[in-house]
């Protein structure tokens, strides 16, 4: 029996020993000053630092691979955002606020489980040319730039360019103060399937040429959650598509999100078009412009934005960033330049911000 157990305990030390594995840190600090007016019905302006995002929100994180054998490995993602701004954590003051997912990856794709992005973030990561930017179409669709979902089961594949993926939660947002994107919605109730669940699903072709995609994202609300989702007969509905087409080193990229909101205070419905070229200058000096459009459907109270921004490669990690905006508001919409900002209602808003980040 002592040799058998021997000789099997010497197995499973081999077998650890060939497995190869590594574990990577890596993060952004990114920070801008911003200058925008109209903050409120006054006029008022303001010049502040950036806390939510600069050209891309700060973060610290962990990314793990072991190798199984077979093409199978194991990985983990565990990320942390926080604002540079004060020092204090982000995404509802949640340790792993960005990500924290484990799971498998193989030639037949990645399944992971725990908090993790959605298909909605993930259909416009390569059409959406100014991405997570201060000012940007995240600043009109809060939930865009934030679409993360907890206790989540997540595919998501490509096959020599056909893109196919989808989560599907239990319960989306256990915060109701984690950031743009939170609903309060815990779910995973014994008394109601339907509760705080939600499914998100994409599908495309993507090459290094040219690229498109469709997603779907629905959120069913409960007792409690914000937004107006007070039920699980209440829920939050996008629906994308998103391009992208590589003229030698431009990229055009566009993309429509078609919503659908039915509260308890009545039904809304929306769409947000957006149109982006990026565009490098000089092989250290980058110009990105998008304009975008939201149209309130059965209301007058629509939103037109226009940004431009410039970046200058001081190094492979580090960068430095200025931008100009502009953001329409028609009847009463009040929708702010900045992410995380206030507009007065009605009021067009101006800005202007300028930046360093650095990755690590």
């Amino acid at each position: 029996m002592g040799m058998a157990v021997a000789g099997a305990l010497a197995l499973l030390a081999a077998g650890a020993a060939q497995a190869q594995s590594n574990v990577t840190i890596y993060g952004i600090i990114d920070t801008a000053v911003a200058h925008v007016d109209n903050t409120n019905a006054n006029g008022d302006s303001v010049t502040r630092m950036a806390s939510l995002t600069g050209s891309f929100p700060s973060r610290i994180g962990f990314r793990g691979t072991e190798d199984l054998g077979g093409g199978l490995s194991a990985i983990f993602t565990l990320e942390s955002g926080f604002g540079p701004d004060t020092g204090t954590m982000g995404q509802g003051n949640r340790l792993f606020g960005r990500a924290a997912n484990v799971g498998l990856k193989g030639k037949w794709g990645t399944l992971t489980l725990g908090r993790q992005v959605n298909m909605t973030y993930i259909a416009g990561l390569k059409a959406d040319v100014l991405g997570p930017n201060l000012f940007a179409i995240g600043s009109i669709d809060p939930y865009l730039p934030n679409a993360r979902s907890d206790n989540a089961i997540g595919y998501l594949g490509n096959f020599d360019g056909f893109v196919a993926g989808a989560t599907y939660s239990f319960g989306r947002d256990t915060s109701s103060s984690g950031g743009p994107a939170a609903t309060g919605c815990a779910g995973e109730s014994p008394v109601d399937s339907k509760a705080c669940r939600q499914v998100t699903a994409l599908l495309g072709y993507e090459v290094k040429a040219f690229g498109i995609n469709a997603s779907f994202d629905k959120l069913h609300g409960n007792t409690g959650a914000g937004g107006g989702l007070t039920s699980s007969r209440n829920f939050d509905r996008r629906v994308t598509v998103n391009g992208y087409w590589m003229l030698g080193g431009t990229k055009l990229g566009a993309g429509v999100i078609d919503r659908k909101t039915d509260a308890a205070t009545g039904i809304t419905e929306s769409t947000l078009a957006y149109l982006g070229v990026s565009h490098p200058v000089t092989p250290l000096l980058t110009f990105d412009a998008q304009v975008a459009r939201k149209n309130v459907k059965s209301s007058g109270d629509d939103t037109d934005m226009a940004v431009a921004r410039l970046t200058y490669y001081l190094s492979t990690r580090t960068a430095v960033y200025g931008a100009l905006g502009l953001m329409e508001n028609d009847g009463v919409a009040a929708i702010a330049l900045d992410a995380g900002g206030t507009a007065g209602a009605g009021k067009p808003q101006r800005g202007i911000m300028a930046g360093i980040r650095h990755h690590f």
